[in-house]
């Protein structure tokens, strides 16, 4: 029977690994990926409720007529946004005064020193009292304040509490009016920024990670 002769070390050691690395299973290298984020949810602002309309209100002779909206006083129309505030007063027609003051106290003097007869001191007298009365008696000044413009002014005849009525409701209209333009810009501008911060968390990340091979 032949001598059985074992193999050098070196071989035995080559032949061992050379079986280990071919028994030893493959495993494909899989590259780490970014864990998909979610956007975080942006709570759209709610838009200021409609208020209810107001019923249009108008002067006995239909010199003054409002609405929701607009004003109207003598043709010329006004929209409520431009009004910053309204006021009415009662003046006096300051040249009529003064004309029939000093017309008065000419006719006396005058009549006096026997430069007129008692008729034309009379007619005189008479003339130049109506011109006192209807200066004293004027008339109502309607003054509109508006927004970066000099204030307009009306004459309105008639009685003054009817004018303050009708002023104290305009009033009210243009804080009225006022108050929803505001919450509508309020509105509009947290609507842009939800809008933009929507925008910004949906939007891509412009670095990427760079894939292991």
């Amino acid at each position: 029977m032949p001598a059985r002769v074992p193999a050098p070390a070196w071989v035995q050691s080559s032949t061992a690994v050379a079986e280990g690395r071919s028994a030893a299973p493959s495993t494909p290298t899989v590259s780490s990926l970014p864990e998909a984020t979610v956007p975080p949810v942006v709570e759209l602002p709610v838009p200021p409720p409609p208020l209810p309309p107001l019923p249009t209100v108008q002067s006995p002779d239909g010199r003054l007529v409002l609405t929701d909206t607009h004003l109207t006083v003598l043709g010329q129309t006004y929209g409520l946004r431009e009004l910053e505030r309204a006021e009415v007063h009662h003046v006096r027609w300051v040249l009529w005064v003064l004309l029939g003051g000093l017309g008065l106290a000419v006719v006396l003097i005058a009549f006096l020193q026997n430069w007129l007869h008692t008729g034309p001191a009379m007619l005189g007298m008479a003339t130049t009292a109506l011109l006192l009365a209807y200066g004293q008696r004027g008339t109502n000044r309607l003054r509109l304040w508006r927004l970066s413009t000099s204030p307009a002014h009306m004459a309105l005849p008639g009685d003054l509490s009817l004018w303050q009525r009708l002023v104290g409701e305009l009033n009210r209209r243009i804080v009225r009016t006022h108050d929803r333009a505001a919450a509508e810009a309020a509105y509009l501008l947290a609507l842009a920024e939800a809008e933009a911060a929507r925008r910004a968390s949906v939007a891509p990340d412009s670095t990427f990670p760079t894939p292991f091979m």
